[in-house]
């Protein structure tokens, strides 16, 4: 093998890991998705159901009450049907890169009035919001920097009962341009490139 083919197989295969990591959302079926829901109706579940999510039940809904999903076709309410133990609470946790600057994103709506609030938590990321309406879909983003190699994001909701806090779209996406540590399958690309090139050249000096 010569030693310009293993440093384009290398180059190439550390930009698309980096390319990846920067553009990809990391989490898992934050449309809620996955979980099909005929339209005009709801249904709820344990999280554990739901892929990517883990806390308290999870209420998908599709197109109930003239609501509309942002992406998609379904949406949830933090709120959920069934029994619950304290404030009703969701979560995911990812992989990060310390140093990293990432962008959390979502869309938050109120099912009955501007009464209902909720939590939202990542890294050192803490907002309450409570200025939703049930009319319309807001917007919410924030940046926030990794310090550690997992980052949870949770969801806690500051009503009682089972209903309100809708909330669709949930995305994280690492910012272009920022410092970070290489994670582990980076690190693992550049020492395979470094020993196929220490061979490359014990090859050619011989």
């Amino acid at each position: 093998m010569s030693f310009a083919l293993v440093r384009t197989v290398v180059g190439a295969a550390v930009l698309a890991v980096a390319s990846f990591s920067a553009q990809a959302s990391l989490i898992v079926n934050g449309d809620f998705e996955a979980n099909p829901v005929n339209p005009n109706s709801w249904t709820w579940m344990p999280s554990s159901q739901v892929p990517g999510w883990q806390g308290s039940n999870i209420e998908i809904w599709n197109s109930m009450n003239g609501v509309q999903a942002v992406t998609g076709n379904h949406f949830i309410e933090l709120n959920a049907h069934g029994s619950n133990q304290g404030a009703w609470s969701i979560f995911q946790s990812f992989e990060t890169l310390v140093g990293q600057s990432y962008e959390l994103s979502f869309y938050y709506r109120a099912r009955n009035g501007s009464n209902e609030q909720f939590e939202v938590t990542v890294a050192d990321v803490s907002q309450t919001l409570n200025d939703h309406t049930n009319k319309s879909w807001n917007f919410f983003s924030s940046s926030f920097v990794a310090t550690d190699t997992n980052t949870t994001l949770r969801f806690t909701s500051h009503n009682s009962g089972t209903m309100g806090n809708f909330i669709d779209g949930v995305n994280v996406v690492a910012q272009q341009g920022t410092a970070a540590v290489p994670a582990p399958a980076t690190w693992g690309v550049m020492a395979l490139g470094l020993v196929l090139l220490g061979a490359t050249r014990r090859m050619r000096s011989r």
